[in-house]
């Protein structure tokens, strides 16, 4: 990855810059990319079993198609839900009831599910070289990540991709990330 901007002072002011860039990124570049994004997973997991995967909200990388996709070939989706600091995998099917959230975000009904998910998909504002995400500031997906032994991937726009952050000690890196320019793989 090429570093893309000038240094910015915190993560808040870069979540700000990003949540901007997201948002005027639209219209047919947008479905352009989103497809790319859709095909590009289903391609490169084509012989996995279970995704936990979140789905967007606003102007994230749309996740709508790619979770149609995975359930029409037969795979196990999970979404999240927040339960008090951390989130947990709950069973999702074409249809099932879904509650809005206290951050405004639709999450599944049901229970949590404990056991072992192949391929875990991730929500990130920004991206840099190492693997490391920028979130949202909550720490859910640090959490999560740091206890599972799943892929790690990260889907985004590749304008997201950037070295305008360090990750912190309590950051967990990804394992790749798909954008609709291609794959990028982290070392470990």
């Amino acid at each position: 990855m090429q570093q893309r901007g000038a240094c910015v002072s915190t993560k808040d002011e870069l979540r700000k810059k990003f949540r901007i860039k997201r948002k005027y990124f639209q219209n047919a570049r947008r479905e352009v990319a989103d497809d790319a994004v859709r095909r590009a997973v289903l391609e490169l997991f084509a012989q996995k079993d279970s995704f936990f995967i979140y789905r967007s909200f606003g102007s994230e990388t749309d996740t709508t198609g790619l979770i149609a996709s995975l359930i029409s070939l037969g795979k196990r989706v999970f979404l999240p839900r927040v339960e008090g600091d951390d989130i947990v995998a709950v069973r999702y099917a074409e249809g099932a009831e879904l509650s809005k959230s206290a951050f405004g975000t639709l999450e599944p009904c049901g229970q949590a599910f404990a056991g072992d998910i192949d391929v875990v998909i991730v929500p990130l504002l920004a991206l840099n070289r190492r693997g490391f995400r920028l979130g949202y500031g909550g720490g859910f997906y640090d959490r999560y990540l740091r206890s599972s032994a799943a892929v790690k991937a990260g889907i985004c726009y590749d304008f997201q991709l950037t070295d305008e952050f360090s990750e912190d000690p309590w950051d967990e890196p990804l394992d790749l990330a798909v954008t609709e320019k291609g794959v990028y793989y982290f070392a470990k």
